[in-house]
Formats: structure tokens, sequence, C-alpha cells
């Protein structure tokens, strides 16, 4: 399991360590793609499913399928990491997460999110202030599914 938060630094060859307790979890091949809230999503390569999660099953047909999957698949890219545990953070992958130099990664279950450490400070603030109206929107989808059924 994934949990927890790590800070890291991107360094002079754009390379960044993955912290080892998530190493350990993932193993040395991953994929990397756009997350949401100009995040970045890292997910073993055994895992890469956890990305399509609500996709599939869904019919090609549908645009929000095709879009989805255009975001996180299109997206994606297989990183293998070195000796050191480092791997290369793609530019165009950099530049869409706004990440600098300071690098938080999250670590969400099955998969972990990585941050510029700026964008997660602000990003974190906001989340903080609003989680007790978050939990409650979540709680009360959850009730309308149970009167649905």
């Amino acid at each position: 399991m994934l949990i927890g938060q790590y800070e890291g630094r991107l360094g002079a060859k754009n390379r960044i360590a993955l912290p080892k307790k998530f190493r350990d979890v993932l193993g040395d091949k991953l994929i990397i793609t756009l997350g949401y809230e100009n995040s970045l999503i890292v997910v073993s390569e055994k895992g890469w499913k956890a990305l399509l999660e609500g996709t599939e099953g869904k019919p090609f047909i549908q645009s929000e399928t095709r879009e989805t999957q255009r975001f996180l698949l299109g997206g994606a890219s297989n990183v293998e990491l070195d000796s050191k545990g480092r791997f290369i953070i793609p530019s165009y992958l950099r530049d869409f997460a706004k990440i600098k130099t300071d690098v938080v990664f999250l670590g969400l279950f099955r998969y972990i999110e990585i941050w510029d450490k700026d964008e997660w400070a602000q990003y974190r603030q906001n989340l903080e202030k609003n989680i007790d109206r978050i939990s409650q929107r979540l709680v009360g989808e959850k009730n309308e599914k149970k009167a649905d059924e």
C-alpha cells in the first residue's frame, strides 16, 4: 500500500529519486502520466490498469471515455529506475505539473502523485479549508446511491 508524503529534489540532469518506501511497493518499471489538478500520477507497470478506472467497460463511442483515456494514457511515459532509484521526468510532464526543483510525492493507496512543492502547498491549504465540505459531499453521494437501489 502506498501512503505518506515525501519530499524530493530534481537534479541537474532532471533526475529524481523515488522514495524507497514507494520503490519497495512499485518496483523499478513505472508509468508516469498527467494527473488531475496539475499533478503527475505514477503507477507500476503491473498496476497501469488503475489509470483506466472508471473508463473500463464504457463504450468507445462515448466522448468522455476517449477523452479520459487520451489524457491519462496519451500523456503517459514508461520510466525505469536506475540503481539509485532515480528516473527522469519527461519535460512535457514537468511543464504540465509546473515542476521547478522541489517536489512532493504523495502515496495514495494504489498510485503516487507528484506535485511541485509550491503548487502542493497552495493546493493543500485550500484542501484543508474545505475538507469537511468535500467529505460531506462524498457521504451525500453514497446516500444518494443507496436511495436509488
